[in-house]
């Protein structure tokens, strides 16, 4: 049975300033789903806007409150719920997932970074790891084990080709020298701050220049554009 919180409606003029990252829990035991809850909403930056126990009311509850952040549990009843990640993202096209298991299985890991989930938290982890995961993620920033990433990632960018037949040279080609800088930097794993201070620019030209980026190559986010400039050996997979 899916669960939904309709949060108490705001003055019009302070929204922007106190706009909440709305999540959507979808884990199969109720308790875990109530501490996460208790624990999400100690910040007051986060709200959840409804809770779930299976792979129906998941995508029921997500379609309905198009959520900022989907906090998925790898096993639902029996089933691998990686498979729920492509259909979780088309209900909610501008939702984030991070993944939260106790499996600490590294191609379980890499099966989810595959699906479409910005990051992944063991349940082991401190609660203020879940937290600052939550906080990344729902920015656009991807929180994953750097073995994982370099293992995935070193395998896509081993199917790109060569440069000569590569569709996508042309894209690459319409970079300027500076967006092709700030992608290395992404693909190093450097956030926006660290880019302007390594580049002596502003966080807001950074900005800049990855929406131009984003547009010139076609990705939606941080985690296409990983994965592109990996594939197109535009950065370097992390070893």
């Amino acid at each position: 049975m899916a669960t939904l919180y309709s949060p108490k409606a705001e003055p019009m003029a302070d929204i922007k300033k106190t706009q909440k990252v709305k999540i959507v829990i979808v884990d199969d035991h109720a308790v875990v789903r109530s501490g996460l809850r208790l624990l999400i909403e100690t910040d007051q930056h986060f709200s959840v806007c409804g809770e779930v126990g299976n792979c129906r009311d998941a995508l029921d509850t997500v379609e309905a409150t198009q959520p900022d952040l989907i906090m998925l549990d790898i096993n639902l009843d029996g089933e691998n719920s990686l498979l729920l990640i492509p259909k979780l993202l088309k209900a909610a096209p501008a939702s984030r997932v991070l993944v939260l298991t106790g499996l600490n299985d590294e191609g379980i890991h890499a099966e989810a970074l595959k699906a479409g989930a910005m990051g992944l938290v063991l349940k082991e982890k401190a609660p203020e790891v879940l937290l600052k995961a939550i906080e990344k993620v729902s920015q656009g920033e991807v929180w994953f084990d750097r073995t994982t990433m370099g293992s995935v990632l070193s395998e896509m960018s081993r199917g790109g080709g060569r440069a000569g037949e590569d569709p996508e040279a042309v894209k690459i080609a319409s970079l300027t020298d500076r967006e092709r800088e700030v992608v290395t930097l992404i693909g190093e794993g450097l956030k926006n701050k660290n880019i302007a201070e390594r580049l002596f620019i502003s966080e807001t030209t950074v900005r800049h220049h990855l929406t131009s980026v984003f547009d010139k190559l076609g990705v939606a986010d941080r985690l296409e554009l990983v994965i592109y400039a990996y594939r197109h050996s535009l950065a370097k997979p992390p070893k």
